[in-house]
């Protein structure tokens, strides 16, 4: 699956409370890992909400592919998936890891896959299905047979490396063109850092553009700021 281009112009999103972010310009190619980085409540979650077309933005416009925002919001959304963002795409602690991947395959064969598709003999989506769950958690390097009871494993039983994967295996299941991880590095060791960074970077080398949510960016990323200080603190030192 290729990934899909990403061009923000003066983008923002103003809330109650004023703006959650504002200003946000640059620009990605299909592919790349797009780093949102920024101090806790500087707007980073907002700003990867807007950009896979879960919010819709006060000021500025993007295009992801030839997708643009905010007047194809749901055109957006049908590209993208998003992996650990709490309220939208968190797990649930009382399921199991096998009810999780069931779940999503059963929710993407029903309203993700073509009509087509779905006319297919029993056995032969059975097969897709499988494949496609095989291949989702190999993508995202979790390897059931290390889990304290396989895919029958509950999810609060899990590490927090492990839940991040999982959350991630399943937004894979749909075959985006664009993933959304938020908080990538919250709560990790600096090894567990690396492995996410690893991770998420290739998955972008196998064409899938990425937009994650971070504290520090990490290198060869583009890397695009919230929060008016550390915004300009990174333009001082030419990295935006």
């Amino acid at each position: 699956m290729s990934g899909v281009g990403v061009t923000a112009r003066g983008l923002g999103l103003k809330g109650p409370r004023g703006w959650a972010f504002r200003d946000v310009t640059f620009e990605a190619e299909p592919g790349s890992l797009i780093a949102i980085e920024g101090p806790s409540g500087s707007g980073r979650t907002c700003l990867l909400l807007v950009l896979t077309g879960r919010m819709k933005p006060t000021a500025g416009e993007a295009e992801v592919g030839e997708c643009r925002l905010p007047k194809q919001m749901a055109a957006v959304r049908r590209v993208g998936g998003l992996a650990h963002v709490a309220g939208v795409a968190e797990l649930e602690p009382a399921l199991t890891v096998a009810e999780h991947l069931h779940e999503r395959a059963l929710l993407q064969r029903r309203f993700g896959d073509s009509l087509r598709a779905l006319l297919r003999p029993r056995g032969e989506r059975a097969a897709e299905a499988k494949l496609r769950i095989d291949t989702a958690l190999a993508t995202a390097g979790l390897d059931r047979d290390a889990l304290p009871k396989g895919t029958r494993t509950a999810v609060r039983d899990l590490e927090r490396m492990e839940a991040l994967r999982l959350s991630i295996a399943l937004a894979l299941l749909g075959r985006p063109r664009m993933l959304g991880v938020d908080d990538t590095d919250l709560k990790l060791s600096d090894t567990e850092r690396d492995e996410v960074w690893a991770l998420l970077r290739s998955i972008a080398e196998s064409g899938t553009t990425v937009v994650a949510v971070c504290s520090e960016a990490p290198e060869n990323a583009v890397v695009v700021t919230t929060g008016k200080e550390k915004a300009d603190a990174i333009a001082e030192t030419g990295r935006a």
